[in-house]
């Protein structure tokens, strides 16, 4: 009978994003019979569109699943301050108004974001420490202090009857990461003498080999490359890394300069990192207005910007149109940052910007100034020595990292490797590991005011008209079907003319005429009937000359 019950209450893993994919991460543990598992959730990340969604914000997991089990979750637990991993709460939260349970600096910017934005609903959020435990529902949750490019990183020791699994989180092997604790190894390698039954853990890095090296090693690089600049200097990282603004303002005064800051997001990280005493002992950050008084050669600008997005500082600053800040000739811009895929192209537009007035540029492939905060290959082997788990499930990573990482494990010795994807429920229980079943999954995005399914946010033709544009066609009849006026026609983002230069206005008037009065008299009544082919004739007409699939509308008024 105890086995019978044991196999019972398993502990599953369901991905609902961040798995096949970086960013958007919801993870649920559920534990308890299939059909009636209690569940909690791990993060709540967004994912940055692009212009494949035209005119979307943000980008979040479906809860669906989430709102049909609302009364059986137990509630949400954030592991770190990434957008990535706690950017959807403000968003998903109010459907499902369960307990929030993050660290203080989670919850400082947390509520510092939900101040920003007009509208958002407060959080109530349980403030913990790292190395506490909480017990959430059946759940006994630990927050192990890991290392990350951000404060307060969380990875959960979740036990539960089924067993204990290890969610890693974000986190790299770094014992002086400059700003918080750092990784606690110690307590790594009791948990895994205590036994880890599964490790879920962060793929970002598996295709690197070797060790990555410590924000400390980066701090004095930039004080170096500092000491090296003649003018001024700007720096450019992420915003949540309060590590680097430390390391850089360390830098600054090591070189006798002042810091500026510009950017939003900047100004919220220190407002909260100061707050909870993690720039404690250095010079005062300065607004930028300060920036046209303070003496060329002793400043140093902190902006944001590093992924190139067009609002940014830097992006503004490079293209000359920042109403405070300028640079010139001779001035250096170090990029204390890696370039997320996907936003190639947004940054080399400002370095484009920045090479034509002559910027001197730095960036991680001149020097040590930027760091990893996830685990290269040795430091998965080294977390798998610690924690000796009996089960691993990669997440947090795109294919080609899952499987990198799928195949390290497996020549680690780990005998149970589970590859899934978002949507996958996967238990985790060993000897018996596996995808058992699939939940609905997917993704809603922020359109505007709106949330929703992208398919009904107006999207998909959003889309088309960046292609093709659009032929806009208002028809006057009479109850006989007759044109009463030539149609009046609004093209958007067509050429004027064809390569004839004849007018695209005329040609399409022509072609709706033609195909209005073709139309036999008896049927002509049908205005259903004469808009469409209307907008049958629009269409083909401008695909014949132009070559491309117009979106067409058609409005008919029949009088």
């Amino acid at each position: 009978m105890a086995s019978a019950k044991k196999d019972n209450n398993d502990i599953v893993f369901l991905p609902l994003g961040g798995v096949g994919e970086i960013g958007m991460n919801l993870g649920l543990y559920g534990y308890g019979p299939e059909g009636n598992r209690t569940w909690l959730i791990v993060d709540c990340g967004v994912k940055f569109a692009g212009p494949e969604l035209p005119g979307i914000d943000v980008i979040v997991p479906d809860i669906k699943f989430l709102e049909d089990e609302v009364d059986n979750i137990a509630g949400m637990v954030i592991t770190h301050a990434h957008e990535d991993h706690y950017g959807g709460i403000l968003h998903l939260w109010p459907y499902l108004k369960v307990p929030v349970y993050a660290t203080a600096f989670t919850a400082g910017l947390l509520a510092a974001k939900a101040e920003s934005e007009a509208g958002s609903e407060d959080v109530p959020v349980t403030v913990v420490k790292q190395g506490e435990r909480h017990k959430i529902g059946p759940f006994d949750v630990e927050f192990v202090a890991m290392a990350h490019s951000i404060p307060e990183p969380c990875a959960l020791a979740i036990r539960t009857p089924a067993g204990m699994v290890l969610h890693t989180g974000d986190w790299k092997v770094d014992l002086t990461p400059g700003v918080g604790l750092p990784i606690d190894m110690d307590r790594l390698a009791e948990l895994g003498r205590e036994g880890v039954m599964a490790l879920v853990c962060d793929s970002t890095n598996a295709i690197r080999d070797g060790v990555s090296p410590s924000e400390a090693d980066v701090a004095e690089e930039l004080k170096k490359v500092m000491a090296g600049a003649r003018h001024r200097v700007a720096v450019t990282t992420f915003a949540s890394n309060v590590a680097r603004i430390r390391a850089i303002a360390e830098a600054a005064a090591a070189n006798k300069r002042d810091i500026v800051v510009v950017g939003r997001s900047m100004h919220r990280v220190i407002e909260v990192a100061g707050e909870l005493g993690y720039l404690e002992g250095l010079p005062p950050f300065h607004d930028e207005e300060a920036y046209g008084y303070l003496p060329r050669e002793k400043t140093v600008l902190l902006c944001t910007g590093s992924q190139g997005e067009a609002r940014a500082a830097l992006a503004r600053i490079a293209a000359g149109d920042h109403r405070n800040i300028a640079l010139a000739q001779g001035d250096m811009v170090i990029f204390s940052s890696r370039t997320i895929p996907g936003n190639e192209k947004d940054v080399g537009a400002v370095l484009n910007n920045l090479a034509d007035k002559d910027v001197e540029i730095v960036t991680d492939r001149d020097g040590l100034v930027h760091v990893s905060g996830h685990p290269r290959r040795g430091e998965l082997e080294q977390l798998y020595r610690l924690v000796q788990p009996k089960v691993v499930v990669p997440v947090h990573g795109e294919p080609l990292h899952l499987a990198a990482h799928a195949a390290f494990a497996a020549g680690q010795g780990i005998r149970e490797v589970v590859r899934g994807k978002n949507g996958d429920i996967i238990r985790l229980t060993a000897g018996r590991a596996a995808v058992i079943d699939e939940a609905p999954s997917g993704i809603l995005v922020k359109d505007g005011e709106i949330l929703d399914d992208p398919e009904v946010t107006g999207v998909k033709e959003r889309r088309k008209l960046s292609y093709a544009g659009a032929a806009v066609v208002s028809l006057v009849v009479n109850r006989a079907g007759e044109l009463l006026a030539d149609p009046d026609v609004t093209l958007l983002g067509l050429p004027d003319t064809d390569d004839d230069g004849e007018p695209m206005e005329e040609i399409v008037i022509k072609a709706i005429v033609g195909a209005v009065t073709s139309i036999p008299k008896a049927r002509r009544k049908d205005k259903d009937l004469v808009g469409e082919a209307a907008r049958r004739a629009a269409r083909a007409e401008i695909l014949d000359v132009w070559g491309k699939k117009t979106l067409c509308k058609v409005m008919v008024t029949q009088l």
